[in-house]
């Protein structure tokens, strides 16, 4: 476990238990699920093996993740997060879009896993702007496919495409950070021919309000 700060702060006491390097990240691995130990090295390319251990047992000793064992004929152990940790999610979310408006798009030698849509939608989903939508969004990011259900503003990603879309976006990485990122206006993203839609254009322009890392409105007193 992180060290303790010698200060009485919510955010102190939350570094003491998520703090150490890895441990957020071991947290990001579990927003989706259960997975094993396996699935976890693979996910987090890097971590050594006594690094993951030690994390995943500081993380079970402060009540974010537990450890269980499946029935057969599966018969393995898998980590998932508890109620607790499950509460982590919306700070994960907040730190991603914020580290998003530096990072820029990957270059030729990152890799991505093929389900990293299924993380990054949640991140950028703007509830507000979502709020009351019931509508379908297939992105065809580069070689990647994802759909962004919405069910009553209710976000629900998965991989592949969905033949009831309301509408379908083709467009490179660089277009979808600039369209996240508030740098590309929609309208103009389809003047300038950065994207390929088929479908409700309208719905086209509510999804990159939807989907955003525009600072999150606070309710002021």
């Amino acid at each position: 476990m992180a060290r303790k700060f010698d200060q009485y702060c919510p955010m102190a006491h939350a570094l003491s238990l998520v703090g150490e390097r890895w441990s957020l990240l071991i947290v990001r691995e579990l927003l989706h699920g259960p997975k094993r130990y396996t699935d976890l090295t693979v996910g987090l390319p890097g971590i050594g093996t006594n690094i993951l251990a030690s994390r995943l047992r500081d993380l079970e000793q402060v009540g974010v993740v537990a450890k269980r064992r499946l029935p057969p004929p599966a018969a393995s152990t898998v980590y998932e997060l508890t109620e607790y940790g499950r509460g982590l999610d919306e700070a994960l979310y907040a730190l991603a879009r914020w580290g998003a408006r530096t990072l820029g798009p990957p270059g030729a030698d990152d890799e991505l896993y093929p389900e990293w849509g299924v993380n990054a939608f949640p991140a950028l989903f703007n509830a507000e702007a979502a709020r009351g939508l019931t509508e379908t969004y297939v992105l065809k990011i580069g070689e990647d496919v994802f759909t962004a259900r919405l069910t009553d503003g209710v976000l629900d990603a998965s991989v592949g495409p969905d033949e009831a879309a309301d509408v379908v976006v083709e467009l490179d990485m660089e277009t979808f950070f600039a369209l996240t990122g508030g740098e590309l206006d929609p309208a103009d993203a389809l003047k300038q021919g950065c994207v390929r839609v088929e479908g409700d254009e309208a719905a086209f322009e509510r999804c990159f309000r939807v989907l955003s890392i525009a600072p999150r409105l606070h309710a002021v007193a």
